[in-house]
């Protein structure tokens, strides 16, 4: 089952402060789908997981609204 965090509405830098908190609530190896409208969230949530070493398994962009995949690794 994958989580959703429906971060839309939210800027810089609330999808990541979300997303962060959420993912600590998480075992390693679920996937959670973030969905956020911001447009800084493209490079925001590749580098976030870059850092954390978390795997961002996929990105679309519809209509605006971004959904991106993570796979929590640690």
């Amino acid at each position: 089952m994958v989580e959703v965090l429906d971060a839309k509405g939210l800027m810089c830098p609330m999808p990541i402060v979300q997303l962060a908190k959420k993912m600590k609530s998480m075992k390693v190896g679920e996937e959670l789908d973030l969905i956020s409208d911001d447009e800084g969230s493209k490079a925001d949530v590749p580098a976030w997981c870059q850092r954390t070493g978390n795997e961002l398994v996929a990105m679309k962009e519809e209509n605006g609204v971004f959904t991106y995949r993570i796979k929590k690794l640690k």
